[in-house]
């Protein structure tokens, strides 16, 4: 169950020497056709947020508190403003940056989120706008750099992963037994 109410505060909220820790999520999911394939370069959406102001759009991101894993706390935090749950998968890096609001500094932590389920309602409902995009539009009106730099490195993983995939190349494939024989 999903609980309709943010978190608020920075009470529990970790820092590492004074730098604030925020983590987040690209949420993404792949556009089916109806043959069911996927759409050459136009298959993978992401979701882009609208800032709380509404001015900008960005990928949900907040607080990582003490009492939560970082997965954990990107999960919660892409529930509370994107109102979605899906599969957190492996961390995509950190970022540096100052904070233009706060004029403090952080550190982020970013998840690729493969999206399950899309919410009807959600705690941050009322005060964002929530759009699926694809990768070129987000890289295009995502306000910041880091999360651009954050979308390339899924973007290349995704591509890495597909393209073992078609060579035939699995998570088995580097057992010390030849794949070929002549």
């Amino acid at each position: 169950m999903v609980a309709l109410v943010s978190r608020t505060g920075r009470h529990l909220q970790r820092y590492n020497k004074g730098r604030r820790q925020v983590v987040g999520c690209i949420p993404y999911r792949y556009r089916i056709t109806n043959q069911g394939s996927l759409e050459d370069g136009e298959a993978l959406e992401v979701l882009l947020i609208s800032s709380q102001k509404g001015k900008s759009m960005l990928f949900p991101k907040g607080g990582w508190e003490t009492d939560e894993s970082k997965t954990e706390a990107a999960l919660r935090e892409t529930v509370e403003e994107a109102g979605v749950t899906g599969i957190v998968e492996r961390e995509l890096g950190k970022w540096s940056f100052k904070s233009k609001r706060n004029d403090t500094y952080c550190e982020a932590f970013m998840f690729p989120l493969l999206v399950k389920e899309e919410l009807e309602l959600w705690p941050e409902k009322n005060v964002r706008e929530r759009k699926w995009v694809s990768v070129a539009e987000a890289r295009e009106v995502c306000q910041h750099w880091w999360m651009k730099e954050a979308l390339d490195r899924f973007v290349r993983r995704l591509t890495f992963l597909q393209q073992e995939e078609d060579l035939g190349l699995g998570p088995c494939s580097l057992s010390l037994e030849p794949k070929f024989t002549l």
